[in-house]
């Protein structure tokens, strides 16, 4: 039973006597300066007195209300150049109503499985993050300006998948003009 702690100790002065024979990178010697500044930051400042949690239990009832079976919206678009008639004056930012849909949007690029996994090297003493793809095979991208909606068909009763962004929306049925 002694064995293992004694093999952790070993494992750990090992890894340690590795650390110390490296020479500090610029990343290391400025994250630790970046580190003794924000002790001293907080050692100043503290904590906020936070006492009665109004944003996280808004965000929480915000959470639970979008979690709701059945929850209806309606999903518009904002036209950044709307058309105009001529004598009229242009509104900037018409909403252009798009149609019922179930629930509120899901931006592109949110991921249902971890984006990152871990894999150790063997070359290093470290760990290396590497991307991983999606359920369906593919790599979402970090960031994108799209989002996702399920759509009620205007001409009839489903719901189906739909897909818009500042430039472009896909739809999987025609859509009525303005």
């Amino acid at each position: 039973m002694r064995t293992i702690p004694a093999l952790a100790l070993t494992l750990l002065v090992i890894f340690a006597a590795i650390g110390c024979n490296s020479t500090p990178t610029s990343d290391d010697v400025q994250q630790s300066q970046q580190e003794a500044l924000l002790k001293e930051g907080t050692s100043q400042t503290g904590m906020p007195a936070i006492k009665n949690f109004r944003e996280r239990k808004l965000l929480k009832d915000i959470l639970e209300l979008r979690d709701q079976t059945g929850l209806i919206t309606y999903t518009y678009i904002e036209n950044e150049m709307p058309r105009v008639a001529p004598g009229k004056t242009a509104l900037a930012g018409k909403l252009t109503y798009l149609g019922e849909t179930i629930g509120y949007g899901i931006p592109y690029a949110t991921e249902y499985t971890n984006p990152q996994k871990v894999a150790y090297t063997s070359t290093n003493v470290g760990v290396a993050v590497l991307p991983q793809a999606d359920p369906n095979g593919l790599f979402s991208p970090v960031s994108a300006e799209g989002t996702w909606v399920l759509l009620k068909n205007p001409n009839g009763t489903d719901t189906k998948p739909f897909y818009c962004e500042p430039r472009i929306c896909v739809s999987p049925f025609k859509l009525p003009s303005d």
